[in-house]
């Protein structure tokens, strides 16, 4: 089976493009809803712990996480150290299932792909980008967002030319939905249809 990552910085496009990879059959995990799943489970009492006052009858506040998250290196690294290695449990799982269930094809979609080395567990990656003002004004959409916290988060992630650089393949979102979703079919064409020389050449180059 070939395990493809999806990454892209915020406001790029990458829950959209997932979506696009699940319509044409192939199974997606999702580290984003795997962190909600966990805030809500058993992730929530060690936050709280870590971080008193971040738990809402039983779920973690996510706005009130990023607070006390947000601006601060060595609380975000205390955060991951909490809900890193569940996350990777739950990963682990979905490969498995994938691989019994005789899909070709899986993808991981992981915001910080290559800020945390996921792309080590890759045999190639997508990443999917957008014109710096698309991004903006999509971020910059979302209830509760403002110019500093987007900020903040930006530079808490890798350049998005930095990760153009390192991808196997570049989607671009800015030029709307089909373009990408034929972007999508030609990387699913390209990796669960067969392309062996080029499946190789990814796992050589990560």
């Amino acid at each position: 089976m070939i395990v493809l990552g999806l990454t892209g910085s915020i406001g790029m496009g990458k829950s959209t493009t997932a979506a696009m990879f699940e319509a044409e059959g192939v199974p997606v995990y999702s580290a984003d809803a795997a962190v909600h799943r966990l805030y809500a489970g058993r992730a929530a009492p060690l936050v709280e712990a870590a971080f008193p006052g971040t738990v809402r009858s039983g779920v973690v506040d996510r706005e009130a996480l990023a607070r006390a998250v947000l601006a601060d290196p060595e609380a975000r690294r205390r955060l991951e150290a909490i809900v890193h290695p569940m996350v990777r449990e739950e990963e682990e799982a979905f490969l498995a299932a994938a691989r019994e269930a005789g899909h070709p094809l899986a993808v991981l979609d992981i915001p910080l792909l290559f800020e945390t080395g996921g792309e080590a567990r890759c045999d190639a990656v997508v990443v999917v980008t957008a014109p710096s003002e698309v991004q903006r004004a999509r971020v910059l959409a979302r209830p509760g967002m403002t110019p500093e916290r987007f900020d903040a988060i930006l530079a808490a992630q890798m350049p998005d030319a930095d990760k153009r650089a390192r991808a196997s393949v570049v989607i671009d979102t800015g030029g709307g939905l089909d373009p990408a979703r034929e972007a999508v079919r030609a990387v699913v064409a390209r990796y669960r249809d067969g392309d062996p020389p080029a499946q190789a050449a990814d796992r050589k180059r990560g």
